[in-house]
């Protein structure tokens, strides 16, 4: 390649440029046009519509970029939010559990206390019950002993006891007995 320009070098001395590489003027100048006819076309058809599809690519994608990052800010903020809420569900929950726990506790104490109470009242009735029926029943032993001896009394002396000796006889035995 380096001798054929040093060749061409010594006949570009006597012939012009044109001549020297055998460019063919006018079709030179045809070539040129086209050329340029087909750099336009192409600029206003083909490069600037690609060129403005990829910036408005670009603008999308920087968009969505953006987006992303608003909806990931949105979304840490939502999981804090419910993270507050839960705890404060968690807080309220326990607090309701310890309300229930301390209310169960004094209703239950409150119950104790109100059996313990019904079953002094029944007892007390039941003593009482015990008391009328044991001196009922006393009052009627009473009697009957007092029958008996008044009777005995009678067989064995012989003789029949006024109102007075019967009174009298049954005095004696009772205060025998009872003490």
């Amino acid at each position: 390649m380096i001798s054929i320009i040093a060749a061409a070098g010594t006949d570009a001395a006597s012939k012009g440029f044109f001549e020297t590489f055998g460019v063919n003027t006018p079709f030179f100048i045809a070539q040129l046009v086209n050329f340029i006819i087909v750099l336009i076309v192409l600029k206003k058809f083909a490069f600037t519509p690609i060129q403005e599809m990829l910036e408005h690519r670009r603008n999308r994608i920087a968009e969505g970029e953006e987006k992303l990052k608003r909806i990931e800010q949105q979304l840490a903020e939502s999981e804090q939010r419910t993270q507050e809420a839960i705890d404060k569900a968690n807080a309220d929950a326990a607090r309701l559990i310890n309300e229930a726990k301390e209310s169960a506790a004094s209703l239950t104490e409150k119950k104790a206390q109100e059996a313990v109470a019904s079953a002094q009242q029944i007892l007390a009735k039941a003593e009482e019950a015990a008391a009328a029926e044991r001196k009922t029943m006393q009052n009627e032993l009473k009697k009957e002993f007092g029958r008996l001896i008044t009777t005995t009394t009678a067989n064995v002396t012989g003789k029949v006891l006024d109102e007075d000796d019967q009174k009298r006889i049954n005095e004696e035995a009772l205060a025998s007995v009872e003490s």
